[in-house]
Formats: structure tokens, C-alpha cells, sequence
């Protein structure tokens, strides 16, 4: 990828030619509404948590089944109407394709289509990659054991994104990959490399491919270009919620920026490129914007790096949100700690976010993945984040834009996930240590 300095700047102009270069290649997802969910939202959890009182909403119970004063005394009452982007049904499952199909755009105009397709891209399914520019030199591997889940989201896009322009895509993935995920990337056109496990034996191949072709590497969100290319599914929001109260002004609330216009977007961050990417595209809108992680063993290093003032570079979670196990990457860090791109970060327990997935599939009718919710359990169920909307919304309340960021997960994934008792919940494939203990990976893509 190109040097960062000669990138577009990170602004809401560079977001829009970015969506203008990607709008052939990826799907306008839909924005949804759910009412059931508006009332749960607006209501305080005192009144509707099954272990505090009546459960006329059907809802999960996230803080267990006993009567406890914890969620007696959650008595916050935000108004808030909420609009789901559900990049579950864009390409690949999942908005990664925006990324991937940006920066592999921008590297043709640099380097030309003959070129690219000569040399290809690559890049690996799973962990933390080290690198600087220029491009194709990797600087060190990434020495934090690895946890791996087979193909993550930015190698499908990428290898989608390849097989599109007829760019030839090297993808390397750990030997345990399941077979489904292996004929899922070779049915893009990529060229599956096997290796370890460990992100030390799958950037030794990274290494090895680039030796031998010059191919490019295709970082996951750590490069503006891929934050640019990210950042457009605000833009679609933006006008999508528009669109919607423009017809039917009984969707949303009065907000803060008049009728017809989206108060606050919330939306998951791991690495960070979708975050950033959203908070550039937002800013000087008017449009608040909000981070969510799990809390989970750590996973949510933006909350607790932004209170303490500085960047946490190592996760190690099995958070069942697997997707978001990444810390920040540089980049990123360097938007969100804008405050005025990012209005705050909340994080969220196990429990809430797979309350909140029971309550996507079962009442938004949402097949998603747990990453994919974790900003609707915090517009739920942390107190912290409903006090804000309380005070800063008051009486007019906010349109709240959720993002669902994607849907590769599986029924079986699903159903041992509700399933299993807590101490056995399935939480990923992991890789297991000599002494039988699982070790957590950062999940890049």
C-alpha cells in the first residue's frame, strides 16, 4: 500500500470520492427500524430486566435471573428511535468489502492495472500484522501468541475485491482453517497458501510471497485508504435515515438537529478502520459519534486507552465478539482521539451482547454475528451511555444510527453459543498451548 502521507487527507470530502470509486463494486445495504427495540431502548432497565420486575417486553435477561439492586437502581429513561445499517448483507457478509474495494482501487490508479495484475496483492486471514512503509516491507513479526479464527472478513473482501479487477490474490491461512472457509476463499479466485498457526508462521509466508512476486500488502484497517473506504456506510446511513423520515417523520424523534436527521451513530471498534473511517465521514455534521467494545478480559482497550491518554497496543481476549479481540491500530487511534470526530467509547459484559443478539435475530430478524451488536447492548444496557442520551437528548430525544457490521457466523455457532453452559460457552476454534489452555489472538480481519 502507499506511503500514508501521500494518501487522501482523512476528511468527510476524501469519504465521499471514496464512495463515488466504490459504489459499482459494493451493495447499499439496507437501514431498518425495529419498534420493539425502540421501547426497549427508551425504557429504563428497572422496569423492564426480567430480575427486577415484569417482563412485558420478552427481553433477555443480561444481568441473570435473581433480583439484584444493580438493575433496580438502572433507572436512566432516554428517548431514542434507532436505525440499523445491516452491513450483514453487504458482499462478503460483512462491510469490509468497502475497505478493500477502496485501497485496492487507489493502488491501480498508482501503480497502474497491468502492474497490479503482474505482481497481486496479499495478505492473511487472521492476526496482527508489522509493517512500514514503503509498501511490501515488513518490518517485524508480531510476537503476541496467536488465537486464530479461520478467514477473517478482510481476506474474503480482499480476495473479492482481487478476483473483481482480475488481480491475482494470495491469501494465507492456518492449516486448522475449516473447509468450508478454504472453498469459500478459493471460490473468489484467491490463491490459498497454508501455514501455522501462529502469526510468526503465517507472516514468514506473508514474507515469502511478497519476496517472490512483489505482491502488495493489504493491511486490514491500519491505512487511510482502507478508513476511507469504510467510512462510506455513514454516508449511506446519513441519507438513508433522511430518506426514511422524509416519508414517514413518525420513525424518529425531534433529535438535536431538528426532525429528519441522525442525532448519534454507534458502531463497533477493533482495529479501528470502521470507526475512524465513520468519524471522519461524520464530522462537522452535527452527528455525535460513538465507539462500543466488549469489556470481556480486556477486549476494551479504546475505552480504557482514551481514559488513561494513551494507545493500548497488545489484546488478549476470548471475547465471543471475535472480531473486535484487535487493539486499535495506530491510524485509527490517531481519529478517534479527536474529540470532535469521537463523542465517547462504552463497553459491554458477554451477557449483554448476547442479550443483544437474541434480541437482533428474534425481534429485528437480523441474522448477525456477537461483534456485530455490540453497539445496540450498549444503547441497551450501559447505564453510563443511556445517562448521556438522557441529559444531552432531554425531551426531544436522540435518532440513533446503529451499526450492524456483519453476519459471517453460523447456526451451529450460533446454537452452541445459547446453548452451552456459561464455563463452556463456545467462544472460537483456538489453538491450544502445551499445558491444554486456550491463548487468545488479535483478530485483524
Amino acid at each position: 500500500m502507499a506511503d500514508p502521507s501521500t494518501c487522501p487527507s482523512l476528511t468527510r470530502a476524501s469519504v465521499q470520492e471514496a464512495h463515488k470509486r466504490i459504489i459499482p463494486y459494493i451493495h447499499r445495504t439496507p437501514v431498518i427500524t425495529c419498534e420493539t427495540l425502540n421501547l426497549l431502548a427508551s425504557t429504563p432497565q428497572s422496569e423492564r430486566c426480567p430480575s427486577s420486575g415484569p417482563n412485558t417486553a420478552s427481553e433477555p435477561a443480561p444481568h441473570g435471573d435473581k433480583v439484584t439492586s444493580k438493575a433496580s437502581e438502572y433507572k436512566a429513561k432516554p428517548k431514542i428511535k434507532l436505525f440499523f445499517k445491516c452491513e450483514n448483507q453487504q458482499r462478503i457478509g460483512a462491510f469490509k468489502a468497502r475497505g478493500a474495494f477502496h485501497a485496492l482501487g487507489r493502488l491501480i490508479d498508482e501503480e497502474g492495472l497491468d502492474e497490479i495484475r503482474r505482481k497481486g496483492v496479499v495478505t492473511h486471514s487472521s492476526g496482527k500484522l508489522s509493517f512500514k512503509y514503503p509498501r511490501r516491507t515488513i518490518v517485524a513479526a508480531d510476537k503476541l501468541i496467536s488465537f486464530p479464527i479461520p478467514l477473517g472478513n478482510h481476506a474474503q473482501a480482499l480476495a473479492l475485491a482481487a478476483k473483481t479487477h482480475g488481480v491475482p490474490a494470495h491469501i494465507v491461512m492456518p492449516t486448522i482453517s475449516t473447509p468450508s472457509k478454504i472453498a469459500g476463499t478459493k471460490s473468489h479466485g484467491a490463491n490459498v497458501l497454508f501455514s501455522g498457526s501462529t502469526s510468526e508462521e503465517r507472516e514468514a509466508v506473508v514474507a515469502e510471497v511478497i519476496k517472490s512476486t512483489g505482491a502488495t500488502l493489504v493491511p486490514p484497517y491500519d491505512h487511510p485508504d482502507i478508513i476511507l473506504g469504510q467510512g462510506t456506510q455513514a454516508l449511506e446511513l446519513e441519507e438513508q435515515v433522511a430518506d426514511l423520515l422524509a416519508i414517514d417523520p413518525e420513525l424518529g424523534v425531534a433529535g438535536r438537529n431538528g426532525k429528519g436527521r441522525l442525532d448519534a451513530v454507534i458502531a463497533p471498534i477493533g482495529g479501528g478502520g470502521m470507526l475512524s473511517g465513520i468519524c471522519t465521514a461524520l464530522q462537522g455534521t452535527g452527528t455525535l459519534v460513538f465507539g462500543a467494545e466488549p469489556s470481556f478480559q480486556g477486549a476494551n482497550d479504546a475505552e480504557t486507552g482514551l481514559k488513561a491518554g494513551s494507545r493500548v497496543e497488545s489484546v488478549k481476549t476470548l471475547t465471543i465478539a471475535d472480531g473486535l479481540r484487535t487493539p486499535v491500530g495506530k491510524i485509527p487511534w490517531s481519529v478517534i482521539t479527536d474529540k470532535s470526530k469521537l463523542a465517547g467509547c462504552f463497553s459491554v459484559s458477554e451477557e449483554e451482547i448476547k442479550a443483544a443478539l437474541r434480541l437482533a435475530m428474534e425481534r429485528a430478524k437480523c441474522f448477525v454475528e456477537p461483534s456485530a451488536v455490540v453497539g445496540l447492548a450498549v444503547v441497551l444496557y450501559n447505564e453510563d451511555f443511556r445517562k448521556l442520551v438522557q441529559r444531552e437528548a432531554g425531551a426531544e430525544g436522540w435518532n440513533v444510527g446503529i451499526v450492524l457490521s456483519g453476519g459471517n457466523t453460523t447456526v451451529e455457532a450460533i446454537a452452541k453459543l445459547f446453548g452451552a453452559p456459561k464455563e463452556v460457552e463456545e467462544r472460537a476454534e483456538g489453538k491450544l498451548g502445551k499445558d491444554g489452555g486456550r491463548v487468545a489472538e488479535n483478530v485483524a480481519g
